[in-house]
């Protein structure tokens, strides 16, 4: 298996007219790994993940995804290797006049050559995976409840069988239930398809329970390292953030969870 990091950027430069965003940012983000990305508003951690996935330009610096430096590809190889991962976005990002079966069909139809009765059936296994009920392929986007969005937007990112899920605030606007029961679903699929997870979030519970690592922009930058790692960091936003009320409210929540674990063995 290659070694490499699966996504690696070298003194990314992000700039919006005056306003610098990211100034020498290096990344490197490991096969397999589940990687949470925080920071203050404004910091570009959404705008990171676009320029990691080719969508936004930087200013200056190197990206490298899945070992192609995507500043060299053309149009097509920039297609094939996006067809590589898989982009859940905020807001689900499905369209509305599709049902859901044929917004998760709608990959499979431009980047394979599918039988159209294999590409329903992969469809059908698809949503089952996000943990859809059966009907919910025939309905579209203003009949389903947000969670269902959200997993409705999963199965069409995992329509390509991607090597890395990109989540892009997955649990915002989730209740602390549906939250939780998608942090768990995403779990799973990680450890059962090995899959490598990018996903920028604030959700507090979620960079606890299911990230290996996390990288928090500051100042610019990015420091990366385990929570364990960031909870003796001395930089006064990351120890607002991680030892804040909220931050103590998760690791109480996880250290409780590592209890009821041991108690059932």
């Amino acid at each position: 298996m290659d070694a490499r990091p699966v996504i690696r950027v070298r003194g990314l430069v992000t700039r919006f007219g005056p306003q610098t965003v990211h100034d020498g940012l290096d990344l490197d983000v490991e096969r397999g790994e589940v990687l949470g990305v925080v920071g203050g508003s404004g910091t570009g951690k959404s705008v990171l993940l676009k320029e990691i996935l080719g969508l936004i330009a930087p200013s200056a610096g190197r990206i490298e995804l899945l070992g192609h430096d995507i500043a060299e590809l053309d149009r097509t190889e920039r297609t094939h290797l996006q067809a590589r991962t898989g982009v859940l976005f905020q807001n689900g990002a499905l369209f509305s006049s599709m049902t859901v079966a044929e917004n998760v069909m709608l990959p499979l139809k431009e980047h394979t050559d599918l039988p159209p009765a294999l590409v329903a059936e992969v469809a059908r296994v698809k949503i089952a995976m996000a943990g859809l009920p059966p009907d919910a392929g025939t309905k579209h986007p203003a009949q389903l409840s947000g969670g269902m969005i959200k997993r409705a937007g999963l199965a069409r990112a995992l329509a390509l069988d991607p090597d890395i899920l990109f989540l892009d605030e997955p649990t915002a606007g989730l209740d602390p239930i549906g939250a939780a029961a998608f942090d768990t679903l995403i779990q799973g699929l990680q450890r059962s398809l090995g899959l490598t997870v990018f996903m920028v979030t604030h959700d507090l519970d979620s960079l606890t329970s299911i990230c290996d690592r996390i990288a928090v922009l500051v100042d610019r930058r990015i420091r990366v390292g385990t929570l364990a790692q960031h909870l003796a960091d001395p930089h006064p936003w990351i120890r607002d953030y991680f030892h804040g009320p909220r931050g103590r409210a998760a690791l109480d929540a996880k250290e409780r969870n590592q209890a009821r674990q041991l108690a059932k063995r």
